[in-house]
């Protein structure tokens, strides 16, 4: 039956079928049958074409065939910065001077970048300045962060005089931001912080973004989900139609998946959260449901933080990127987990998983760590310790500042 079904298919052309025995072919294998060429493929396929230009990768198909390839990418914005780094005298005068094992805080890398204090130095140069600048602010690897933000994200890998002043300066100029950043202003009451979270995703803030233009999958809503400890979240999208039901589906597959059952959770009083399937639900996880008072949403203000957040980098999504908002969410993830948080004076990644992730403008090389089970668990747990100790004091100083305009009401 199957020689049948091939004859019929070839049937058709004009071709000849030559028999060779499977004795004489004794060099055959999975890579010397596959005659398509990997580079081939990619150019026929035009979205990821797209994206490949977008990240300035040329991918090129030579006259021989190969039977494997390897797709090599490398950041184009280093060397363009250790180039521009040879017509800067302050850099030059550096360079001459560790070479002479003169400069103490300078040195040279492996790509011969000249790098003060471990971070590499940009030069005065404003084409390259103005370039890197705006990848770390309006890419969609980033969608616009603060000048803190930024600040934070650009010192841990570059170095130029006036790097501060500079960002904030660039920042403020962004015409996106100026047009997509409400003004917060402070609610009444008095300040009271909830208790630290002992581990990681152990306690969890949730909460819906509705009300958004409809996509051409029908998306309308976001469902935000955050670790109180971390500060890592996940951005799901969803439809105003999707029962209690579905969404817990979305919750076993998104969030447990992923990261366990939590202890707690934090939300506010919505149809969704209070609805008897989802709390039978968490009942049966072991899960406790924590409430926010009505017309109180500070309870849950860190939520309600990041949804502020989200609704800026969306609103700079639609103003600076083509497509539907729901196309570009998974950067706006991606953006919002690496880029620095000051309550616990690190990036949600690398609170999470120990290190920065790798993006266009913090491009680190990968290397062997090796780190036996004792020695990992001693270093997680004071990763854990640094953390809950700056959100103590994170909390400390926020409610010092949230208080000064604020009265005592009885009760708070």
């Amino acid at each position: 039956m199957r020689q049948r079904r091939w004859l019929e298919l070839v049937k058709d052309y004009d071709c000849e079928i030559l028999y060779h025995p499977g004795k004489a072919n004794v060099v055959a294998d999975a890579l010397s049958r596959k005659v398509a060429h990997s580079a081939a493929l990619i150019t026929k396929q035009t979205p990821l074409l797209r994206d490949f230009e977008r990240a300035e990768i040329a991918v090129s198909v030579g006259e021989v065939t190969a039977q494997l390839a390897q797709l090599s990418v490398q950041p184009t914005l280093r060397q363009k910065i250790i180039a521009a780094q040879l017509n800067d005298p302050y850099l030059a005068e550096k360079r001459r001077m560790v070479e002479t094992e003169q400069g103490e805080d300078f040195s040279i890398s492996s790509d011969d970048g000249l790098m003060f204090e471990g971070r590499l130095c940009v030069p005065e140069d404003s084409a390259v300045k103005t370039e890197l600048l705006t990848e770390a602010h309006s890419s969609p690897f980033t969608m616009h962060p603060g000048s803190t933000k930024m600040y934070q994200d650009l010192r841990s890998v570059y170095w130029w005089r006036g790097m501060k002043r500079e960002v904030a300066d660039f920042v403020s100029r962004c015409l996106v931001c100026q047009q997509v950043k409400a003004p917060r202003q402070h609610p009444a009451g008095l300040l009271q912080p909830l208790s630290v979270p002992g581990w990681k995703w152990e306690s969890v803030s949730m909460d819906f973004i509705t009300g958004l233009p409809k996509t051409l999958k029908g998306y309308t809503v976001i469902w935000v989900v955050v670790d109180r400890l971390t500060k890592s979240a996940h951005f799901v999208p969803g439809k105003s139609t999707y029962t209690a039901s579905k969404w817990g589906q979305l919750y076993m597959t998104e969030i447990v998946r992923l990261h366990g059952v939590p202890v707690s959770i934090i939300s506010d009083r919505d149809a969704h959260f209070t609805s008897k399937f989802w709390k039978g639900l968490q009942l049966a996880l072991g899960t406790r449901l924590d409430f926010s008072t009505a017309f109180h949403p500070q309870t849950d203000g860190q939520t309600e933080r990041l949804n502020q957040i989200l609704e800026d980098m969306l609103r700079a999504c639609v103003l600076e990127f083509s497509g539907s908002w729901d196309s570009h969410l998974h950067l706006m993830e991606f953006a919002y987990n690496n880029s620095y948080q000051a309550t616990i004076g690190m990036a949600p990644f690398e609170a999470l998983y120990g290190k920065y992730c790798r993006s266009p403008v913090c491009w680190g090389e990968v290397g062997e760590q090796r780190m036996l089970g004792p020695e990992l668990v001693q270093t997680t747990n004071a990763a854990i310790q640094k953390i809950r100790a700056r959100m103590l004091t994170a909390q400390s100083r926020q409610k010092s500042y949230a208080d000064v305009r604020r009265s005592r009401r009885r009760g708070s």
